[in-house]
């Protein structure tokens, strides 16, 4: 390998949000989704490169990003998206939540499949929007979402229907079919659509291909709001480099009122290190799914052999939705936290019964971590 996934950087004494969380305990750190991976050199270089300029002035975002990513966009997906399309943003949260008060109105609802990474529930509470939670269920090892279920329980008052692909928990990518049910189901219950897609680059199953949802066609492009960034492609997400697609004139144009004066501008750091990104970085990319790949599979055959834990093995992302409902103990996630093992609560996500594991991360922490949680489920019994 050209770059080395193994290295152990210690990230205990930096500013990083996940291992300060645990700063003095003896708990390895597998909740939020950032990796312990060194950011590729080519980011790394371009960063020297800005800060050696001098001048940290206000920002714009430069002409080659925009140029980057439409190219991308086409040569992955075979979606012609243009510049003028784009909408950048200092991360990706903030989109979901300028999504939800550019598409509803104050006394409509949105429909979010359960469970779902947290922020899609915040955003709409947070704007006092009523909540539809769709059911994802498991069906031959892929968490997908169930909209039949919750179709009854439509009364007309829901404006906005939310989407993550790859989903997060669970780690499912979408097929084709199933974006146009979800396309379907939002023309008949006249919804537009937000597509959270973050984690698009990160696909370990051999064969699988993400599609964004507003490359289905031009009634797609016209109804949805796109999220995608570099930010865990390539470990960059203290950086905030996120952006919108956003085809429909009228919709961009209220998504921009929206942010005006309460979200900032991309930092010009942030600029540089996904222009770096999308213009370098893919054979680090690369070699990062490689390396998770084997993580995950080296996971999944360990946590699938323990009494009371199983896991669906995600066909994409760096995490892992553990089903914990089998170990009888009232709180998984304080459960292993006292074995010394941080995870993210399933309780957030919408499930108790479940954890949350991170295993972007050198493979020796992982047997760690993970033999300290096989020694727990051990002592149970």
């Amino acid at each position: 390998m050209a770059f080395n996934f193994d290295e152990s950087i210690d990230r205990r004494h930096s500013d990083s949000y996940k291992w300060q969380k645990y700063g003095g305990r003896d708990i390895i750190p597998l909740w939020v989704a950032d990796t312990d991976f060194r950011s590729p050199p080519c980011i790394i270089e371009a960063l020297h490169a800005r800060v050696d300029h001098g001048v940290f002035g206000y920002g714009a975002p430069p002409a080659e990003l925009a140029a980057l990513f439409v190219e991308r966009m086409f040569k992955r997906y075979q979606w012609r998206v243009k510049p003028e399309w784009l909408v950048f943003l200092p991360g990706l949260v903030s989109g979901l939540n300028l999504a939800v008060r550019t598409a509803t109105q104050a006394d409509r609802g949105v429909v979010i499949p359960a469970p779902i990474y947290p922020p899609f529930r915040s955003a709409a509470r947070g704007a006092g929007r009523g909540l539809r939670l769709a059911p994802m269920v498991l069906a031959q090892d892929r968490w997908c979402v169930d909209l039949a279920a919750i179709e009854p329980e439509m009364d007309g008052s829901e404006q906005l229907l939310m989407l993550c692909n790859p989903h997060n928990p669970g780690g499912t990518v979408y097929r084709r079919e199933e974006l146009e049910r979800h396309l379907a189901f939002a023309r008949r219950h006249d919804l537009l659509v937000c597509s959270d897609e973050i984690h698009c680059d990160l696909l370990l199953e051999p064969g699988v291909a993400h599609i964004p949802f507003g490359s289905l066609g031009e009634d797609a492009e016209q109804s949805s709001i796109t999220l995608m960034s570099p930010s865990k492609s390539f470990n960059i997400a203290g950086l905030g480099a996120s952006l919108a697609i956003i085809p429909n004139a009228r919709l961009r144009m209220k998504f921009i009122a929206q942010r005006s004066g309460i979200v900032p501008n991309v930092d010009v750091l942030a600029y540089v290190a996904a222009t770096a990104a999308w213009r370098d970085g893919q054979p680090w990319l690369e070699e990062q799914l490689d390396y998770l790949r084997g993580n995950r599979d080296w996971l999944a055959a360990r946590i699938n052999t323990l009494p009371g834990l199983s896991m669906a093995t995600p066909q994409a992302t760096y995490l892992a939705w553990i089903d914990a409902g089998g170990l009888g103990v009232d709180n998984p996630q304080r459960f292993f936290e006292q074995a010394g093992v941080g995870l993210s609560p399933g309780a957030d996500f919408g499930d108790a019964r479940f954890v949350r594991l991170n295993f972007g991360c050198p493979r020796a922490l992982l047997a760690q971590a993970v033999e300290r949680m096989e020694q727990a489920v051990q002592d149970l019994g």
